[in-house]
């Protein structure tokens, strides 16, 4: 059995159980099973102690296992940096490409968050619109057949759908309680396919609580058409101009 002999001061001092039991004379059986250790661990606090006293104790050097996956870490923070992937299995299958290395979806998954990888949603950053392209239009294609259109000698119409909703859409109210307003049951739509005329101004509609579709711009051409034989005007031609 290892004798260390403890002074009042250094007792005061120990932080680690199986020293403290050691100092009040418990046996290396009993330390071991109160501290839930191998008495081999038990023995080598032992030592450090006799080599270093408490400061040498207050070192913390636990084994701890690296993945095999450290040695490639650069070169896979790389990779995905330029490649996201879309789920685990995606990257735990490009890590074997790139390294050989097949492991676990937890192991990968914790692996890539050691990197800084979290799992975010996709976002969308608007375009910006092509000048020259829509001049090119304007000039080209637009102003000509709006000039025809203000000469008599054709219709321009231009077309789009608005969807609208029934649901409340909630705000903030400075108040004592939470304030709860009743909304309607389901998701009821009211879709509105209109058609503006680009001289006159005047819009001609298709409404319904389903959906826009082909039909729905047949019927907007049918009622384009009725209303241009109502006043005389011939058929109307339709230019449909993408935003």
């Amino acid at each position: 059995m290892i004798n260390i002999e403890f002074t009042e001061d250094e007792k005061k001092k120990l932080n680690m159980e199986v020293l403290w039991l050691k100092s009040q004379g418990f046996s290396h059986k009993d330390i071991a099973r109160a501290a839930d250790i191998c008495e081999n661990t038990m023995r080598s606090y032992f030592d450090e102690y006799i080599e270093g006293g408490i400061e040498k104790l207050k070192r913390l050097n636990f084994y701890k296992p690296q993945s095999e996956m450290e040695k490639y870490r650069e070169s896979i923070e790389a990779y995905f940096k330029d490649n996201p992937p879309s789920s685990i299995k995606e990257a735990m299958g490009k890590i074997e490409e790139l390294t050989g290395i097949k492991r676990s979806e937890t192991q990968v998954r914790k692996f890539i968050k050691s990197i800084g990888m979290k799992r975010f949603k996709v976002d969308i950053i608007p375009s910006k619109a092509d000048f020259d392209k829509q001049e090119d239009l304007k000039k080209k294609q637009l102003e000509p057949i709006l000039e025809e259109a203000r000469n008599g000698k054709r219709a321009v119409f231009f077309v789009d759908a608005a969807h609208f909703v029934l649901a409340p859409f909630i705000g903030y109210l400075w108040s004592v309680l939470r304030t709860f307003i009743k909304a309607p049951s389901g998701r009821q739509r009211f879709n509105v396919l209109a058609a503006l005329n680009a001289i006159t101004h005047e819009i001609i509609t298709v409404t319904n609580d389903t959906y826009i579709n082909a039909e729905s711009v047949c019927n907007l051409l049918r009622k384009i058409s009725i209303l241009f034989k109502k006043h005389g005007r011939g058929v109307a031609e339709k230019i449909i101009v993408d935003k």
